[in-house]
């Protein structure tokens, strides 16, 4: 059954509405020269806990539906670059990596601790202040026609590395949270990172064989084989603690060639479709009636670490050697946060942590994830600006 105490018939109208609102939505975007992501957070908004109109579709059925959307957009993504080009960025943006986790923790820390919060709610607030929205940049990329621009790839590595150090992350929190042994601890660890780093080399050295089993004359069988690649590493990884978003991208890092761009055409109406229902899920689970108390809190927290992300992505850019332009479009893009902090704040929950720690967690996420959009299509204007005052004082 689809729909959670009603009929086939009404989670079918109430499902067909959905997608034909969200097209009703894009097409909006699409005429304003915009992100429709925004758009897409303010309906869920309206149509979950607490908004206007609480949807009557499964809740089960719309998070599956939202996961595949994260793991989709991470394929495109993973599939607009090649093997050599994914190891040359990881080698040299190492340090890059760790002045991004360290300067966006901080905000986080700082935070909880002002708040007096204890340690562990405080832990996970900076865990929340640090990800960037893999999800979110990615539907980002693709809506402006980003992917093949100068700054994209060292975009692409903070990602990865942040992604790779979440796989570290979450085995640590679930320790802490858990007050289980610290040989558990380790051992969870060391499966998390061993599984990342064998998917890792399998993809940079193997690619070659991934290609030659997908490809096939037949649009219909290499697109159902991609997609059943991608949705079995991406279930491998979830289940050994890494995110399924960072198997979904390795498998299309593997993939090369004339299979990778047909790969591509044939995946992009489907990423567009689930992406669209992910960020339509993520604002469903938000209660707009505990936004106002953590209000101030969550915007303050946004501003600050939008400004500290922005200046550890202008950090990397430019020992890249980028223009001042592809600096902002780098920097603007990485501002937007999303499903990790999402999660990381559901962990709090479950553990019975302080319930305001779920809502900051929740506003701050709205206010990013829609800001970091909006600033992307405006970053020419602002980098323009940047260029003529760093002209006027050289």
């Amino acid at each position: 059954m689809l729909a959670a105490g009603g009929t086939d018939a009404t989670a079918f109208i109430e499902l067909g509405a959905i997608v034909l609102g969200l097209a009703v939505l894009a097409r909006i975007a699409e005429r304003a020269g915009f992100s429709p992501i925004p758009l897409y957070l303010l309906a869920g908004l309206f149509f979950g806990d607490g908004g206007f109109h609480q949807l009557d579709v499964s809740e089960d059925f719309l998070d599956l539906t939202s996961q595949i959307g994260v793991v989709l957009l991470l394929l495109a993504l993973g599939l607009e670059y090649t093997a050599d080009e994914l190891r040359r960025t990881l080698r040299s943006g190492l340090r890059d990596g760790a002045v991004d986790l360290v300067a966006n923790a901080l905000p986080g820390l700082a935070a909880g601790i002002l708040l007096g919060w204890g340690g562990k709610e405080t832990l996970l607030l900076a865990g929340v202040t640090t990800i960037s929205s893999s999800g979110v940049i990615a539907k980002v990329l693709a809506d402006f026609g980003r992917y093949g621009n100068r700054e994209t790839p060292t975009v692409l590595s903070i990602l990865v590395l942040e992604d790779l150090a979440m796989a570290a992350y979450l085995p640590l929190v679930g320790v802490v949270l858990a007050g289980t042994s610290l040989l558990a601890g380790m051992v969870s660890l060391a499966v998390a990172i061993s599984v990342v780093v064998i998917v890792l080399l399998f993809a940079i050295r193997s690619g070659h064989v991934v290609t030659r089993l997908l490809a096939s004359r037949s649009d219909e069988a290499l697109l159902l084989g991609l997609l059943g690649s991608t949705l079995l590493v991406g279930g491998l990884a979830e289940q050994a603690g890494v995110s399924a978003a960072v198997g979904a991208f390795l498998v299309g890092i593997a993939v090369s060639g004339p299979v990778q761009e047909r790969a591509s055409e044939l995946v992009q109406p489907l990423r567009d479709l689930f992406a669209a229902i992910f960020f339509l899920v993520f604002a469903l689970r938000i209660d707009p009636g505990d936004l106002p108390p953590v209000a101030f809190a969550a915007i303050a927290l946004a501003v600050v670490s939008a400004i500290t992300k922005f200046g550890s992505a202008w950090y990397s850019t430019t020992r890249a050697g980028i223009g001042v332009r592809g600096r902002t479009r780098a920097a603007t893009v990485l501002i937007s946060r999303g499903e990790f902090s999402i999660v990381i704040a559901e962990l709090g929950t479950v553990a019975g942590l302080d319930p305001r720690l779920a809502a900051l967690a929740a506003g701050y996420v709205l206010v990013l994830a829609s800001a970091g959009p909006i600033l992307t299509r405006y970053a020419d204007p602002i980098g323009e600006r940047l260029q003529a005052r760093t002209l006027r004082r050289a």
